[in-house]
């Protein structure tokens, strides 16, 4: 049984920082669909839509009938353990770093034999297990094997911790905490762990609602944050950005309508000055801090969480200037992915629908309640998930945008919802 994770001591200044060693990141382009499955917390497999194999390690073609008639497809896990084995040594800098390390071969029930990381709480063989895919800190999926009855300390394996992001023990900087979004975040990570949750805060001297309880929680400090002000975010950075584990971007300008509706461009700059721009002046602040920690000890710096919108897929036109700057803050937020990752530091989007807050009154249900999304942010967090879309409304456009880009986007335009 895995012992919960007990608070790690303080660390010592005088000792070394040890840097990132990624574990090894290279994969065939036919291997990304699982890596792709993976980021959004599906474990997926290549089916063969000639004879129906499922097939491991992926290929090109089935090794059953050669069809190139390859499709991915959702499985279970569920198999057999038929043997183990521990690593007490590795000419691998990540592993040896981190022995000692236990893999295992199963056999799943689909039809195929893989090599997996192993649980702490998976017993000796033959034992029924069920195989899931993460990320690893490499930005690749990898298989881990995992006990059919878990219990409460699960994540708190060693292994497991290291595929994760979870912020129990780990100091969390949200960046807004005057919406009901920055506040549910805030709970939610106190009720996960959390050591520190420090709380952005752009008008200190405004009295806003829910600001009194949240600051009541002992693990809570609110600091002066304007994402629009560069000073404000490099002396932050100053203070803190040596201490924070993670980062969630939460603050966000939302204004109704799209061109025509609105003169002039001061609603768009500020939705861009705080959307866009403010996510590039915190990534460039906090951003070095983050990657020169990411091996720091139990509770390293491990993620960068940025609240985007399913309006970034594909345009919304009553939410016309508002979806054009999150799509821009999507491709940004690629762009740190992809610099983010030689670090091992996971960035996490995440995809509302639309949220029940001031912005969306009149939007008829359903909507999203701010508790719903901070818990999709946590559970992110400690599934290890890149991308995720949570409500209704966000798993049903992500559907229509993956079956035929161009057909939502004219049902958009058309009024469609």
């Amino acid at each position: 049984m895995t012992l919960p994770l007990m608070r790690p001591p303080r660390k010592n200044p005088v000792l070394r920082t040890r840097q990132m060693n990624l574990p090894p990141g290279s994969r065939g382009r036919v291997a990304l669909g699982l890596t792709a499955a993976a980021a959004e917390g599906r474990f997926e497999l290549q089916t063969c839509a000639d004879c129906a194999s499922v097939q491991y390690p992926p290929r090109e073609v089935c090794h059953q009938c050669l069809s190139p008639r390859l499709q991915w497809r959702a499985q279970s896990g569920e198999g057999v353990l038929l043997g183990s084995t521990t690593l007490h040594h590795s000419n691998d800098l990540f592993f040896r770093e981190r022995l000692p390390w236990r893999l295992g071969m199963v056999h799943l029930d689909a039809g195929p034999t893989v090599m997996t990381h192993l649980h702490g709480d998976v017993g000796p063989a033959p034992e029924r297990v069920r195989v899931g895919a993460r990320i690893d800190r490499a930005g690749q999926a990898v298989l881990i094997a995992y006990p059919l009855q878990g219990d409460a300390h699960m994540a708190d394996d060693k292994m497991l911790r290291e595929m994760t992001s979870d912020p129990k023990f780990r100091k969390v900087l949200v960046t807004d905490g005057k919406t009901d979004v920055g506040q549910a975040l805030v709970k939610a990570l106190v009720q996960a762990g959390a050591d520190i949750v420090w709380v952005g805060h752009a008008e200190p001297w405004k009295k806003m609602g829910g600001l009194d309880d949240i600051s009541a929680l002992p693990q809570v400090t609110l600091v002066p944050l304007d994402l629009t002000n560069g000073r404000s975010v490099t002396e932050l950075a100053g203070e803190i950005g040596g201490k924070v584990d993670i980062v969630i971007n939460n603050a966000e300008v939302h204004r109704n309508f799209g061109i025509a509706a609105r003169r002039g461009t001061d609603a768009a700059k500020a939705e861009m000055d705080i959307n866009y721009f403010g996510f590039l002046r915190l990534a460039q602040a906090f951003g070095p801090a983050l990657m020169g920690r990411s091996a720091d000890g139990t509770t390293s710096a491990t993620a960068w969480v940025n609240l985007l919108s399913i309006y970034a897929l594909s345009n919304f036109p009553p939410h016309g200037t508002f979806s054009a700057s999150k799509a821009a803050a999507h491709s940004l937020a690629q762009c740190l992915r992809a610099e983010m990752r030689p670090a091992g530091i996971r960035v996490i989007n995440v995809f509302p629908g639309p949220i029940d807050d001031e912005w969306n009154q009149q939007m008829p249900p359903p909507k999203l309640a701010p508790a719903s999304l901070a818990s999709a942010v946590v559970k992110a967090l400690r599934d290890g998930i890149e991308d995720v879309y949570p409500g209704d409304v966000a798993q049903e456009w992500l559907e229509r945008w993956r079956d035929n880009p161009k057909v939502l986007e004219r049902e958009l335009a058309a009024g469609g919802g």
